[in-house]
């Protein structure tokens, strides 16, 4: 049987049905969402943090900001190797999500990923929790540098100044990003319907943000079963999350 794909034709008509009626819907999405364009995910057996790093330091140790300031060489062979995608490209969930804001149906996405492929697909309205592989500024001056500067570069990204180049994402031991918090939730408060999809709620605070949800219709997409704990009335999908919104 396949453990990856459990999902029935009646879960996608009710899906289907849930999606026409809603008018303010919010999407929170893991790194699940980008499994299909080849990205690999954290915690599933063949993620991120079951493949061998290469160093004698787990990949928790090296995407902390201890790390990055102590051991900031290490950080950067192992960020450019294992967390950088750059011809990476939108699977089917990004490009029905940007369908579904322009339709004026959905009013923002949520996600913890930091790969930009939303905005890639044409969603303008993207709440990125973990910040963006995109954009780098210098520790020092604040200059801002692209990503090519830091794939086109030996070692240590270095500024003109001489300050160290530092990816914009949240490392573990950093907040998030307030403004960018506080979006997420005032969507999530005036939503009718969240779509929570590809990820493990494992990750916090980002996890906990579901409790801010105040509409009453909530779908479960991911690949693996989820503890949903005490929640109920949820529509719960089992099966990859790009193949099942295209069936919406």
């Amino acid at each position: 049987m396949d453990t990856e794909k459990t999902y029935t034709y009646d879960q996608i008509e009710q899906l289907k049905s849930t999606v026409a009626q809603s008018r303010n819907m919010v999407f929170f999405g893991g790194a699940g969402v980008s499994t299909e364009s080849g990205i690999p995910d954290f915690r599933s057996a063949e993620g991120l943090y079951n493949q061998n790093s290469g160093k004698s330091y787990p990949p928790e140790q090296i995407l902390s900001a201890t790390f990055f300031r102590t051991n900031t060489l290490d950080f950067f062979d192992f960020y450019r190797s294992k967390m950088l995608y750059p011809q990476a490209k939108p699977n089917a969930a990004h490009y029905k999500l940007a369908e579904w804001e322009r339709e004026g149906r959905l009013s923002a996405v949520i996600t913890q990923n930091i790969d930009g492929l939303h905005q890639a697909a044409g969603s303008k309205n993207v709440f990125e929790l973990h910040g963006s592989v995109w954009r780098n500024h210098c520790t020092r001056c604040g200059k801002s540098y692209p990503l090519e500067d830091i794939l086109n570069c030996n070692g240590i990204p270095r500024c003109s100044c001489g300050g160290v180049i530092k990816p914009d994402v949240v490392l573990y031991e950093e907040q998030l990003d307030g403004a960018v918090l506080h979006g997420a939730i005032n969507a999530l408060r005036v939503a009718d319907t969240l779509i929570v999809a590809g990820t493990s709620l494992n990750v916090y605070p980002a996890a906990g943000l579901i409790d801010y949800f105040g509409g009453k219709k909530l779908i479960v997409i991911n690949k693996s079963r989820l503890n949903v704990g005490g929640l109920s009335d949820i529509l719960a999908i089992q099966g990859p999350v790009g193949e099942v919104l295209s069936k919406v």
